[in-house]
């Protein structure tokens, strides 16, 4: 957290993940015209925003672009700011986007746990209500198989199949949420679950992608929820008490 709290204090990193936030995906030469500075010091500043976990970045070729990452102030959130004011949840949830290409999104967190424990934790339905607010999840998890989320008080709430199973280091499935007719509409994404051990802990990294462009933020909004959910789960065997109407557009958890 000290990382993170140092990272927002300077005035332009928080622009930088403003612009971040306005148009995801950005390489270092797009962010860097938009700054009264040189191309080093915006490359100073992301450096910085990355070792907070605050952004994310992925080489595509010979580019290399930067995600926006908002679990940390997620977690934030959910230490500091919710047990005064649960009214802020709704606005730091609402994470909607216009872009000209299909929208992708990549969320990044560090858990002290073992791969075998958070796959585990993943895929096991008893598991995933204790941090996914009441959601479980079903499926044999091979490649190839159907999955689906559902919850006692709202019905189905995703499904999709699961297109690459590789436990414990990597899951990808198709993504279609349910859970009311407006939502259905938007369609079929895809999410990718990457597990990889650092030292005595793991660093997970979600990517929702094949978003279309006018994706309704509620289908991507609520991994930040979910994953301080998981995180704290795991490390402390106590869930969180967010209301889950939150991720699934008026659900009761």
């Amino acid at each position: 957290m000290e990382l993170v709290f140092k990272a927002l204090a300077d005035p332009t990193r928080r622009e930088l993940l403003d612009e971040l936030f306005r148009r995801d995906g950005q390489s270092l030469n797009a962010l860097a015209s938009r700054f009264a500075m040189t191309r080093v010091a915006v490359a100073k500043h992301l450096r910085l925003l990355e070792e907070a976990g605050l952004v994310v970045s992925d080489r595509r070729g010979r580019e290399k672009l930067h995600f926006l990452n908002p679990v940390p102030i997620r977690i934030i959130h959910d230490r500091w700011v919710s047990k005064y004011t649960e009214t802020w949840a709704a606005g730091l949830v609402d994470l909607k986007r216009h872009l000209e290409e299909r929208v992708e999104k990549m969320f990044e967190i560090f858990i002290r746990t073992t791969p075998e424990r958070l796959w585990q934790a993943i895929t096991d339905p008893e598991t995933r209500a204790r941090f996914q607010f009441g959601a479980r999840v079903e499926s044999d998890w091979t490649a190839g198989s159907a999955y689906r989320v559902t919850h006692r008080g709202a019905g189905g709430l995703i499904e999709g199949e699961n297109i690459e199973v590789d436990p414990p280091r990597r899951l990808v499935q198709t993504y279609h949420a349910i859970w009311d007719d407006d939502i259905a509409a938007q369609g079929t994404s895809r999410v990718t679950w990457e597990i990889e051990q650092v030292g005595d802990s793991c660093r997970l990294l979600v990517r929702h992608d094949q978003l279309a462009a006018d994706a309704d933020a509620h289908l991507y909004g609520g991994w930040p929820m979910i994953l301080s959910g998981l995180k704290t789960w795991l490390e402390t065997g106590t869930e969180l008490t967010t209301p889950g109407s939150l991720m699934y557009g008026g659900e009761q958890s």
